[in-house]
């Protein structure tokens, strides 16, 4: 057997796409369907009835509908060049990249009304109560819906090893294992999709503001709290400011390759429990929703090898590309 043969033997995808991928994919589309056609909607009733509330709601639609279809955008391209070699580890944090500039999105539109909220508190205008409650209700219904599209996506996944590939250099040993590990059932993990997070809070947040804009209109037509509309729009913008900060964060993280201490420290104690290796250097990051890679640098005796190394990380359900190096004491 010649050594391209043999080298062909362990060649192995990159492919770390969430195990719901299609289904989120799918789910994304329809929500951008929903906002656009309410966003339409709201811009001509606007336009026909000369209300600027029906008119502002509808260009604050557009930017979360621009925000989805980034996120629909996101779905396709990592799945058209999932197997592209030109990505070292394959297309799996293309949602997170998307999911960050949502983040920044929403980030956006909650100064924007923060500071549109402020400006009317000191400088009330007059509200068309009947028609704006009417709107804030049908564009909480909408959101409603998409809310129920986008949730109840989380996945279970399974592994299984697949191919391992072996080769030495003088007194070290670099091993390198692809494995999806499907026989270790992952009890109660969730698919850490960015990408469909990023989309679900900004359904999320327009159903808070239509929410807000509802108790604030009905407070303002029965009971004459005009004050009231401004006061919600800046705990509105608060609230959204909050949930952006916490989706750029975590994007970024994964990003910028951030070491997962979890897996990290499940690694170091299912190696170093028997006392007879120690790690010397460990990495290990995200490269997929469901997907993680690990590269572990092993101090060990003469009488551990690359497969017993193997055999003690199996159960770390979350790596899907593992290399393993060995260092003979």
């Amino acid at each position: 057997m010649t050594i391209a043969s043999q080298a062909d033997r362990f060649t192995h995808d990159h492919i770390f796409l969430g195990a719901s991928h299609d289904a989120n994919a799918r789910r994304t589309l329809w929500v951008v369907a929903l906002t656009a056609t309410m966003m339409v909607g709201e811009i001509i009733a606007g336009y026909l009835t000369g209300s600027m509330a029906l008119l502002a709601d509808g260009f604050h639609m557009a930017t979360h509908a621009g925000a989805l279809s980034v996120a629909a955008i996101a779905y396709s391209y990592a799945k058209r060049h999932a197997s592209d070699r030109r990505f070292s580890f394959g297309t799996g944090k293309v949602g997170d990249l998307a999911g960050f500039a949502s983040a920044l999105v929403l980030a956006v539109i909650a100064i924007g009304i923060g500071v549109e909220s402020v400006v009317r508190l000191f400088q009330p205008i007059t509200v068309a109560f009947t028609e704006a409650t009417i709107v804030a209700a049908i564009g909480l219904a909408v959101n409603v819906a998409s809310a129920f599209l986008l949730a109840g996506s989380h996945s279970h996944d399974h592994g299984h090893g697949r191919s391992h590939a072996h080769h030495a250099h003088g007194h070290e040993h670099h091993d390198h294992a692809h494995d999806d590990h499907r026989d270790h059932p992952v009890a109660g993990m969730r698919s850490q999709d960015n990408n469909l997070r990023a989309a679900y809070v900004h359904v999320l947040a327009d159903a808070l503001t239509s929410v807000l804009a509802i108790i604030a209109l009905l407070s303002g037509r029965f009971l004459g709290w005009v004050w009231l509309d401004p006061v919600m729009g800046i705990v509105g913008a608060l609230v959204i400011a909050r949930w952006s900060w916490s989706l750029m964060r975590e994007t970024a993280w994964v990003l910028l390759d951030r070491t997962d201490e979890h897996v990290a420290k499940e690694i170091r104690e299912l190696v170093e429990a028997p006392g007879d290796v120690r790690i010397a250097d460990l990495h290990v990051w995200r490269v997929g929703p469901d997907a993680h890679a690990g590269i572990v640098s092993v101090v060990a005796e003469s009488a551990v090898d690359r497969a017993a190394i193997q055999e003690r990380l199996k159960p770390v359900h979350e790596l899907r590309h593992l290399t393993i190096e060995m260092r003979a004491i």
